[in-house]
């Protein structure tokens, strides 16, 4: 009788996200928590809490025990350099999205994964949710016709103290480029890559330096037009974190969020609702509407699962490190349409964006 190879993953980074990985680390019985890795006392602490091996970086963790997989859950800052020092080590790696600060600096990572031949993931783990697979399938089933258009909200409500920390009033640290990073993802994911970004922001009522509340519409190459609408200044229930019943800490609403438009039919996810006329296609018929049934899991476990299916070679990376640079310029390219009120033209993979008068450098 065979066994199934438990493989030892380190965590970097023991902060919200770092301990919800550790969480499903310990969780998974193909994983072993290889170590904790985070210079803070806190850090610190938390691993003697629950008797893991404490380090304080990477180098010191590689040499007391090779760990099979790095899950890099640090400071966006840190994203580029502690990725590729899993790179020259020769270890898989699972960065939390975003994987860099910026287009230039995630290039340099996933060239350098690319050139070693390291599995480097991005951690958009909504890709790994059961009901994203089953909307995908519905898509490429050809059941909503020709997929014309599409809108996406993110409206909640961040309170006042979410604020006392100094860095999420500074530039790179609004909704745009850490929430809606998580839908442009998936919207890239649904209609493939992203030819031109038109956005608008504004700050209006907090006055940070960073966006509150921004609307943005897209192009892509397929020729489908989508919309989206972000604010973490509403109090609403359309949001992602709100309605996709993905983590506890967030109350669950019964509300959707996108909404994603064919020649013959509609589909509202995330409940899976999917629209059509009962008989000739025409807006004087009868629609119906039809829940489409899945077999909900928690998309984090199974991103774990996923990556032990990367690192033991019996998969690529579903969400790769060039996947996450690609939304990564999308995201980059709404900010700096933003900023100089003009449509930005994303040009293929690897050359960058340009606006549509010029080059961006």
């Amino acid at each position: 009788m065979s066994t199934k190879r438990v493989f030892n993953i380190a965590v970097m980074g023991a902060g919200l996200i770092g301990r919800r990985h550790v969480e499903r680390v310990l969780a998974e019985e193909r994983t072993a928590l290889a170590a904790i890795i985070d210079p803070s006392p806190a850090g610190k602490a938390f691993a003697e809490e629950i008797g893991a091996p404490w380090h304080a970086d990477f180098a010191s963790a590689h040499s007391a025990s090779r760990p099979d997989g790095v899950i890099i859950a640090t400071p966006n800052g840190l994203h580029v350099e502690n990725g590729l020092a899993a790179v020259r080590a020769g270890i898989p790696a699972l960065v939390e999205k975003p994987i860099a600060d910026s287009v230039r600096q995630a290039e340099t990572l996933v060239q350098a994964a690319e050139k070693a031949g390291i599995p480097l993931l991005v951690g958009h783990h909504r890709r790994h949710n059961p009901l994203i697979a089953k909307a995908k399938e519905i898509l490429e089933s050809g059941e909503l016709g020709t997929v014309l258009t599409a809108h996406g909200y993110f409206w909640t409500m961040k309170p006042d103290d979410y604020f006392d920390m100094a860095w999420r009033t500074r530039a790179g640290a609004g909704p745009v480029f850490l929430n809606l990073i998580h839908d442009i993802d998936l919207f890239r994911h649904f209609f493939g890559e992203v030819a031109t970004v038109h956005a608008i922001e504004s700050n209006a009522v907090r006055g940070h330096a960073v966006e509150e509340t921004a609307v943005i519409l897209l192009r892509f190459r397929s020729g489908a037009l989508a919309t989206f609408n972000v604010s973490d200044a509403v109090v609403a229930p359309w949001s992602w974190e709100l309605t996709a019943n993905e983590n506890s800490a967030y109350p669950n609403q019964n509300e959707g969020c996108y909404q994603i438009g064919g020649t013959h039919g509609a589909l509202s996810l995330p409940a899976l609702e999917l629209w059509s006329n009962v008989g000739p296609r025409g807006w004087l018929e009868p629609l119906q509407r039809r829940r489409v049934p899945y077999v909900p899991a928690d998309p984090l476990a199974v991103q774990i699962r996923h990556f032990c299916e990367v690192i033991d070679g019996a998969a690529g990376p579903r969400v790769s490190g060039r996947d996450g640079l690609e939304t990564l310029r999308v995201i980059e390219a709404v900010k700096t349409s933003a900023k100089t009120g003009r449509a930005i033209e994303i040009a293929a993979a690897n050359d960058g964006f340009s606006l549509t008068e010029g080059v961006i450098a």
